[in-house]
Protein backbone atom coordinates (compact mmCIF):
# COMPACT_ATOMS: atom_id res chain seq x y z
CA UNK A 1 0.00 0.00 0.00
CA UNK A 2 1.66 3.53 -1.18
CA UNK A 3 2.14 5.92 1.91
CA UNK A 4 -0.15 8.22 0.61
CA UNK A 5 -2.82 6.12 0.05
CA UNK A 6 -6.24 7.50 2.03
CA UNK A 7 -7.67 5.39 4.88
CA UNK A 8 -10.75 6.60 6.53
CA UNK A 9 -10.47 5.72 10.53
CA UNK A 10 -13.06 5.99 13.11
CA UNK A 11 -11.85 8.12 16.19
CA UNK A 12 -10.08 6.05 18.93
CA UNK A 13 -8.15 6.60 22.12
CA UNK A 14 -5.48 3.66 22.11
CA UNK A 15 -3.99 4.39 25.50
CA UNK A 16 -0.37 4.21 25.91
CA UNK A 17 1.73 1.02 25.45
CA UNK A 18 -0.90 -1.57 24.56
CA UNK A 19 -0.72 -4.46 26.25
CA UNK A 20 -2.73 -7.49 24.46
CA UNK A 21 -2.61 -7.69 20.87
CA UNK A 22 -4.92 -6.51 18.63
CA UNK A 23 -6.45 -8.74 16.23
CA UNK A 24 -6.84 -7.41 12.70
CA UNK A 25 -9.57 -8.35 10.10
CA UNK A 26 -9.70 -7.43 6.31
CA UNK A 27 -13.00 -7.71 4.99
CA UNK A 28 -14.49 -7.09 1.81
CA UNK A 29 -18.48 -7.24 1.13
CA UNK A 30 -18.36 -9.62 4.43
CA UNK A 31 -21.43 -8.00 6.36
CA UNK A 32 -23.41 -11.16 6.75
CA UNK A 33 -20.60 -12.27 8.82
CA UNK A 34 -18.63 -9.87 10.23
CA UNK A 35 -20.76 -8.97 13.29
CA UNK A 36 -20.61 -12.92 14.29
CA UNK A 37 -16.47 -12.85 13.96
CA UNK A 38 -16.21 -9.85 15.89
CA UNK A 39 -18.47 -10.60 19.21
CA UNK A 40 -16.45 -13.92 19.21
CA UNK A 41 -13.31 -12.41 19.03
CA UNK A 42 -13.89 -10.05 21.85
CA UNK A 43 -15.89 -12.55 23.90
CA UNK A 44 -12.93 -15.32 24.05
CA UNK A 45 -9.84 -13.21 24.09
CA UNK A 46 -11.30 -9.31 25.21
CA UNK A 47 -8.46 -8.38 22.93
CA UNK A 48 -9.05 -5.21 20.63
CA UNK A 49 -10.46 -5.82 17.07
CA UNK A 50 -9.62 -3.93 14.12
CA UNK A 51 -11.82 -4.68 10.70
CA UNK A 52 -10.27 -3.29 7.58
CA UNK A 53 -12.87 -2.39 5.24
CA UNK A 54 -11.30 -2.83 1.84
CA UNK A 55 -13.56 -0.95 0.04
CA UNK A 56 -16.84 -3.16 0.56
CA UNK A 57 -20.13 -2.48 -1.31
CA UNK A 58 -22.53 -3.53 1.36
CA UNK A 59 -22.28 -2.66 5.22
CA UNK A 60 -19.57 -4.33 6.68
CA UNK A 61 -18.39 -1.34 8.25
CA UNK A 62 -21.52 -0.66 10.04
CA UNK A 63 -21.73 -4.19 11.01
CA UNK A 64 -18.34 -4.37 12.51
CA UNK A 65 -18.55 -1.01 13.94
CA UNK A 66 -21.59 -2.29 15.71
CA UNK A 67 -19.91 -5.46 16.77
CA UNK A 68 -17.09 -3.00 18.93
CA UNK A 69 -14.52 -3.25 16.17
CA UNK A 70 -12.51 -0.17 15.50
CA UNK A 71 -13.06 0.16 11.43
CA UNK A 72 -10.37 1.14 8.68
CA UNK A 73 -11.77 1.96 5.52
CA UNK A 74 -10.11 1.87 2.05
CA UNK A 75 -11.70 4.15 -0.27
CA UNK A 76 -10.44 1.72 -2.98
CA UNK A 77 -9.93 -1.76 -2.82
CA UNK A 78 -6.69 -2.90 -1.99
CA UNK A 79 -6.95 -6.96 -2.31
CA UNK A 80 -6.82 -9.20 1.13
CA UNK A 81 -2.48 -8.30 1.50
CA UNK A 82 -3.35 -4.50 1.27
CA UNK A 83 -5.59 -4.29 4.03
CA UNK A 84 -3.61 -6.31 6.14
CA UNK A 85 -0.79 -4.43 5.83
CA UNK A 86 -2.70 -1.33 6.57
CA UNK A 87 -4.06 -2.94 9.60
CA UNK A 88 -0.33 -3.74 10.43
CA UNK A 89 0.89 -0.10 10.03
CA UNK A 90 -2.15 0.80 12.17
CA UNK A 91 -1.22 -1.57 14.90
CA UNK A 92 2.53 -0.31 15.21
CA UNK A 93 1.58 3.05 15.19
CA UNK A 94 -0.99 2.38 18.40
CA UNK A 95 2.26 1.23 19.98
CA UNK A 96 0.89 -2.48 19.81
CA UNK A 97 3.64 -5.17 19.78
CA UNK A 98 1.99 -8.19 18.64
CA UNK A 99 -0.71 -8.82 16.16
CA UNK A 100 -2.89 -11.36 14.77
CA UNK A 101 -4.50 -11.87 11.56
CA UNK A 102 -7.59 -13.87 10.57
CA UNK A 103 -10.21 -13.79 7.81
CA UNK A 104 -14.00 -12.55 8.22
CA UNK A 105 -15.86 -15.18 6.70
CA UNK A 106 -15.96 -17.29 10.16
CA UNK A 107 -13.34 -20.14 9.43
CA UNK A 108 -10.86 -19.35 12.11
CA UNK A 109 -12.45 -19.66 15.39
CA UNK A 110 -11.89 -17.38 17.98
CA UNK A 111 -10.94 -19.57 20.56
CA UNK A 112 -7.91 -20.69 18.89
CA UNK A 113 -6.40 -17.09 19.12
CA UNK A 114 -4.71 -17.11 22.79
CA UNK A 115 -3.17 -20.67 21.51
CA UNK A 116 -1.31 -19.28 18.75
CA UNK A 117 -0.30 -16.00 21.00
CA UNK A 118 0.96 -18.36 23.37
CA UNK A 119 3.47 -20.00 20.93
CA UNK A 120 5.13 -16.69 20.53
CA UNK A 121 5.20 -15.79 24.09
CA UNK A 122 6.64 -19.46 25.03
CA UNK A 123 8.77 -19.61 22.20
CA UNK A 124 11.50 -18.35 20.15
CA UNK A 125 9.24 -18.06 17.37
CA UNK A 126 8.49 -14.66 15.34
CA UNK A 127 5.66 -15.76 13.39
CA UNK A 128 2.97 -18.72 14.16
CA UNK A 129 0.36 -19.61 11.85
CA UNK A 130 -2.73 -21.42 12.61
CA UNK A 131 -2.52 -24.64 10.70
CA UNK A 132 -5.74 -27.11 9.96
CA UNK A 133 -4.21 -29.33 7.02
CA UNK A 134 -7.80 -30.97 7.40
CA UNK A 135 -9.70 -28.22 5.52
CA UNK A 136 -7.21 -28.24 2.30
CA UNK A 137 -9.51 -29.16 -0.74
CA UNK A 138 -7.69 -30.94 -3.39
CA UNK A 139 -6.35 -27.89 -5.83
CA UNK A 140 -4.84 -26.64 -2.54
CA UNK A 141 -3.26 -29.36 -1.60
CA UNK A 142 -1.46 -29.92 -5.15
CA UNK A 143 -0.77 -25.88 -4.96
CA UNK A 144 1.27 -26.47 -1.79
CA UNK A 145 3.30 -29.31 -2.78
CA UNK A 146 3.94 -27.42 -5.99
CA UNK A 147 5.09 -24.40 -3.26
CA UNK A 148 6.76 -26.33 -1.03
CA UNK A 149 8.90 -28.21 -3.86
CA UNK A 150 9.72 -24.82 -5.06
CA UNK A 151 10.68 -23.20 -2.00
CA UNK A 152 11.76 -25.89 0.88
CA UNK A 153 9.35 -24.50 3.10
CA UNK A 154 7.88 -26.86 5.14
CA UNK A 155 4.85 -24.89 6.08
CA UNK A 156 1.54 -27.10 5.50
CA UNK A 157 -1.02 -24.57 5.54
CA UNK A 158 0.50 -22.47 3.17
CA UNK A 159 -2.44 -20.36 2.51
CA UNK A 160 -3.90 -20.15 6.42
CA UNK A 161 -4.70 -16.49 6.92
CA UNK A 162 -4.73 -17.29 10.74
CA UNK A 163 -1.01 -15.95 11.58
CA UNK A 164 0.48 -14.04 14.72
CA UNK A 165 3.12 -11.88 14.37
CA UNK A 166 5.86 -10.20 16.64
CA UNK A 167 6.69 -7.04 16.60
CA UNK A 168 9.97 -7.54 14.30
CA UNK A 169 7.85 -9.57 12.15
CA UNK A 170 5.28 -6.07 12.30
CA UNK A 171 8.28 -3.99 11.22
CA UNK A 172 9.07 -5.87 8.52
CA UNK A 173 5.75 -5.93 6.81
CA UNK A 174 5.28 -2.50 7.42
CA UNK A 175 8.39 -1.89 5.09
CA UNK A 176 7.85 -0.96 1.12
CA UNK A 177 9.31 -4.50 0.61
CA UNK A 178 6.27 -6.09 1.76
CA UNK A 179 4.31 -3.37 -0.66
CA UNK A 180 4.04 -4.92 -3.46
CA UNK A 181 2.67 -7.84 -2.51
CA UNK A 182 -0.71 -9.22 -3.75
CA UNK A 183 -1.48 -12.23 -1.58
CA UNK A 184 -0.72 -12.60 2.59
CA UNK A 185 0.71 -16.22 2.11
CA UNK A 186 3.82 -17.12 0.38
CA UNK A 187 5.05 -14.32 -0.84
CA UNK A 188 5.11 -12.76 2.95
CA UNK A 189 6.55 -16.45 4.22
CA UNK A 190 9.28 -15.32 1.68
CA UNK A 191 9.78 -12.35 2.89
CA UNK A 192 10.00 -13.28 6.45
CA UNK A 193 12.40 -16.27 5.83
CA UNK A 194 14.64 -13.87 3.74
CA UNK A 195 15.07 -12.02 7.00
CA UNK A 196 16.12 -15.08 9.05
CA UNK A 197 12.87 -14.46 11.29
CA UNK A 198 11.49 -17.61 12.60
CA UNK A 199 8.10 -19.18 11.72
CA UNK A 200 6.32 -21.58 12.87
CA UNK A 201 2.97 -23.94 13.31
CA UNK A 202 0.29 -24.58 15.16
CA UNK A 203 -2.53 -26.61 14.74
CA UNK A 204 -6.08 -25.55 15.46
CA UNK A 205 -9.51 -26.57 14.08
CA UNK A 206 -11.66 -24.28 11.65
CA UNK A 207 -15.29 -24.03 10.86
CA UNK A 208 -16.85 -24.09 7.69
CA UNK A 209 -17.31 -20.51 5.72
CA UNK A 210 -20.34 -18.97 6.97
CA UNK A 211 -21.06 -17.29 3.72
CA UNK A 212 -19.68 -16.90 0.21
CA UNK A 213 -16.67 -18.43 -1.16
CA UNK A 214 -12.58 -18.60 -1.78
CA UNK A 215 -11.78 -15.64 -4.35
CA UNK A 216 -8.10 -17.57 -4.75
CA UNK A 217 -9.65 -21.09 -5.27
CA UNK A 218 -13.02 -20.73 -6.41
CA UNK A 219 -11.81 -21.67 -10.50
CA UNK A 220 -9.46 -23.10 -12.48
CA UNK A 221 -8.65 -19.60 -14.10
CA UNK A 222 -8.05 -18.26 -10.75
CA UNK A 223 -6.04 -20.77 -9.37
CA UNK A 224 -3.75 -21.26 -12.41
CA UNK A 225 -3.02 -17.52 -12.16
CA UNK A 226 -2.38 -17.61 -7.97
CA UNK A 227 -0.05 -20.34 -9.34
CA UNK A 228 1.82 -18.01 -11.97
CA UNK A 229 1.99 -15.26 -9.54
CA UNK A 230 3.48 -17.25 -7.04
CA UNK A 231 5.61 -19.16 -9.51
CA UNK A 232 7.37 -15.74 -10.54
CA UNK A 233 7.90 -14.54 -6.89
CA UNK A 234 9.61 -18.10 -6.26
CA UNK A 235 11.83 -17.88 -9.56
CA UNK A 236 12.83 -14.00 -8.31
CA UNK A 237 13.81 -15.29 -4.72
CA UNK A 238 16.28 -17.65 -6.33
CA UNK A 239 17.84 -14.89 -8.43
CA UNK A 240 17.92 -12.17 -5.34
Amino acid sequence: MPASAPCLVDTFNVGPEPTAPVVLIPAHNEAETISSVVEAVRRHTGWPVVVVDDASGDQTAVAARTAGALVLVLPESLGAWGAVQTGIRYARDAGYGCAVTMDADGQHLADSLPGLVSQLEHGDLDVVIGSCPERLSRPRRWVGWVLRSLTGMQIEDLTSGLRAYNAAALALLDSPDATLLKFQDLGVLLLLRSARLQIGEFRVSMGRRLYGRSRIFSSSSRILYYLAYNLVLCLGKRRS
